[in-house]
């Protein structure tokens, strides 16, 4: 066996400096994982559905998504309604309110999920539907409340090896109300990062 002329590689000697060095740039990497968000999602509403109005001409206010009981599964850290936006949805002159809403977490990107609330007269605004269910691992991007569809960017994942911080997919999908019930809408997979 010959023995090398180069000296030893720094990694065959590991000192205890080495591994804190180390510690902290995967500390470093991890924080900034969890400054690094998909992009910001807007929500939008056509001025015919912010001026729906009662027969006396009294604009009806849409559903106040605060206090809302959202159907989340957080462990006790709570509910962010992270966008909304006000829409006629199923044609009957009393708007709807679509929010966008995730677990209150301190980082990272939690699943989303998209509800429709409504609210009779005089009564507490309930969700009446759900139209992305925050168990499909989906977060939300952009979307909007227009002309009584509802549309979204949804970002997802395409195996459990993509680090949870940066999905890979993107998928448009809407919404559309049609007798008794939202119909989906989507399309392909727009997207793979």
């Amino acid at each position: 066996m010959q023995t090398s002329a180069l000296p030893d590689l720094a990694h065959t000697a590991a000192k205890p400096l080495h591994w804190l060095a180390t510690a902290a740039a995967m500390a470093g990497v991890v924080a900034l994982a969890g400054l690094l968000q998909p992009r910001t999602a807007t929500a939008t509403a056509t001025a015919s559905e912010q001026r729906t109005t009662t027969r006396h001409g009294a604009p009806v206010p849409a559903p106040d998504p605060a206090g809302v009981d959202f159907p989340l599964q957080c462990g006790g850290a709570g509910t962010t309604v992270a966008e909304q936006a006000p829409g006629d949805l199923d044609g009957d002159g009393r708007p709807e309110t679509v929010a966008v809403v995730h677990c209150a977490a301190g980082s990272g990107t939690p699943p989303g999920g998209i509800y429709v609330l409504t609210q009779a007269s005089g009564a507490a605004p309930r969700v009446v539907a759900t139209l992305v269910d925050p168990a499909d691992r989906k977060t939300v991007g952009d979307f909007a409340v227009r002309d009584g569809v509802v549309s979204a960017t949804l970002l997802g994942y395409s195996s459990l090896e993509v680090p949870r911080c940066c999905p890979d997919q993107e998928e448009q999908a809407s919404w559309r109300w049609k007798g008794q019930s939202f119909v989906r809408s989507s399309g392909e997979l727009v997207r793979s990062v």
